[in-house]
């Protein structure tokens, strides 16, 4: 007879399946890192921790210039740019393979050099302001940092590809399915870099904000210096990435020269012994006719310049495309359109532009620790949603996604606009202070801020599998161009939203300390209502739109 009863059986602890993900998704991957994955992992690093001055530039920029949001929506158009010359610059780096991490260092040069400014215009601004104007070194310090993270962003990704090694460290090469899985941790891992150095400077800020929004001016600037300070360390961390990816390099040919194996097998993805890359011309001075064209543009102050070059570089990208295009079967083809059309349409959306952080700062007091909080959150949820979506951005198509983000995220958007117009008054009322405006905040911001990683993973992984199998760099070069564009779209609608809906904060006189600007957030409400309106209906339409044309959907 079986004495054994059910409550004997050793039922499944609902933690154990919990640890065993844990284990699989987060642990596991941090357990893969090779010491050949650190050169692009401290390249990825540098790039997350240089979000470690972004607060300190929302509050300089809101007490000390008087820069509009209008102006501020039209100067993000130009900082976004340098990222649609990535796929020059993979070419470029392909053509100079042997003395690519020269580029880090002149990456590093621009951040460093951007870095200094903003250092600078806080901690001597009367003598900066001999030279050039505060708003004028404001604009040269935001349009350098970009230039080289672009730069070394292109690099890193071409560090990756050497960073996974062909063979053990006895010489026995590894079969493919092992090769694919280590590509597919070192990009994991390069991801995981970028939102833990976020995470890590929203810590710092968090310490470092301590008490600031009661100090006194010059004190407030002491703690900004300091900041920026710590983070022209962000430089050095990209440079020591090359020379550590320089000096495990010379140690693994020597390895491998010991074990009999020739200098090539060593650097996966790029066999020294094969032929040599020749320039294409056509991308080269392309590229350089598009630099040009837009410097002057820029420089000149031609009427409508922002939308004379978004329209050039679109029509060059799109010209890109239709040759790619040709290259795959009519699906694929249509399935190609159809999907870029959405994800085109997505990013593309306008956002409220920096009226509603002023407004969150002067209205319902978010001070610069707070903000660091909320950024803490914001990346630690991000890193956490990367893992808990992996499967629905797996097994659902790239429309039901994007239809799911712009639901969620539009009902998201509603707590804001409803403490525009007193919800956390009436919250707080009723909980005896509990749900105030900074309850709100935190909720809304946890629950939103695993969504942007949600949306990039889908996209990168629809371009990877579309691509021809002979054209992936350069059809992952042209994909990459043709949606950073559509942030460039964003930035403009941005500005145009903030031509028609003024919002304005207190600007004062620097030398005087009278108010030159008045603060100004009526239209901030129906600018709100506007951009989620657009945010819905945007996408919506155009899903519906490609569902039922001869398009399709990947």
């Amino acid at each position: 007879m079986n004495h054994r009863s059910p409550a004997r059986k050793h039922p499944r602890h609902p933690a154990v399946p919990v640890w065993l993900w844990i284990r699989t998704h987060i642990i596991d991957p941090v357990r893969q890192v090779r010491l050949p994955y650190l050169p692009p992992l401290l390249v990825y690093m540098a790039a997350g921790i240089s979000g470690l001055t972004g607060i300190v530039g929302t509050f300089f920029v809101k007490d000390t210039l008087g820069l509009s949001a209008e102006f501020l929506a039209m100067l993000g158009f130009w900082i976004g740019l340098p990222w649609a010359l990535k796929m020059p610059l993979g070419h470029l780096v392909d053509l100079i393979w042997r003395w690519k991490s020269a580029l880090v260092v002149l990456g590093a040069v621009l951040i460093g050099a951007g870095l200094a400014i903003m250092l600078g215009l806080i901690g001597s601004t009367a003598w900066m302001t001999q030279f050039m104007r505060v708003e004028s070194w404001f604009v040269l310090g935001a349009l350098l940092a970009p230039v080289g993270s672009v730069i070394q962003d292109v690099v890193a990704d071409a560090m990756t590809v050497e960073a996974v090694p062909l063979v053990d460290d006895k010489g026995a090469a590894f079969d493919d399915r092992t090769i694919r899985l280590m590509h597919t941790t070192m990009q994991t891992l390069g991801r995981m870099a970028i939102v833990g150095g976020g995470i890590a400077v929203s810590v710092v800020n968090i310490v470092m904000f301590s008490g600031v929004g009661t100090m006194p001016e010059e004190l407030k600037r002491s703690v900004y210096t300091d900041i920026y300070q710590m983070a022209l360390l962000i430089p050095v961390i990209s440079v020591a990435g090359v020379v550590l990816a320089g000096l495990l390099k010379r140690i693994r040919a020597r390895k491998y020269r010991e074990l009999g194996l020739s200098d090539g097998r060593f650097i996966p993805g790029k066999d020294r012994s094969g032929p040599a890359v020749q320039p294409n011309w056509w991308i080269l001075g392309g590229s350089l006719v598009f630099v040009l064209f837009t410097l002057v543009m820029g420089l000149c102050q031609v009427p409508y310049n922002q939308e004379i070059v978004l329209a050039g570089s679109l029509a060059i990208v799109l010209f890109l495309m239709a040759k790619l295009l040709r290259e795959l079967s009519p699906s694929a083809r249509r399935t190609l359109v159809g999907t870029a059309i959405v994800i085109f349409v997505f990013r593309a959306l306008p956002g409220p532009g920096a009226g509603a952080t002023w407004w969150q700062i002067d209205t319902l007091g978010f001070d610069q620790q707070f903000m660091s909080m909320l950024s803490l959150i914001s990346g630690g949820l991000a890193l956490l949603g990367m893992f808990v979506f992996r499967r629905f951005m797996a097994e659902k198509s790239i429309a039901h996604v994007v239809g799911f983000l712009t639901l969620v995220g539009s009902l998201l958007s509603l707590p804001i606009i409803g403490m525009y117009y007193g919800l956390h008054e009436w919250t707080s009322a009723l909980t005896n202070g509990i749900v105030d405006a900074r309850f709100i905040a935190v909720v809304d911001t946890a629950l939103e801020s695993p969504l942007g990683q949600v949306a990039m993973i889908p996209m990168l992984a629809w371009i990877a599998n579309s691509a021809p199998p002979h054209l992936k760099a350069t059809y992952f070069a042209v994909m990459a161009s043709f949606t950073n564009l559509a942030l460039s779209l964003s930035y403009l609608g941005t500005k145009y939203l903030n031509q028609i809906f003024r919002v304005s904060r207190e600007v004062l006189d620097l030398q005087s300390g009278a108010v030159t600007v008045p603060a100004d957030y009526a239209e901030l409400g129906v600018l709100l209502i506007t951009v989620t309106c657009f945010g819905l209906l945007l996408p919506m339409l155009t899903i519906w739109f490609v569902q039922r044309s001869p398009l399709r959907s990947a």
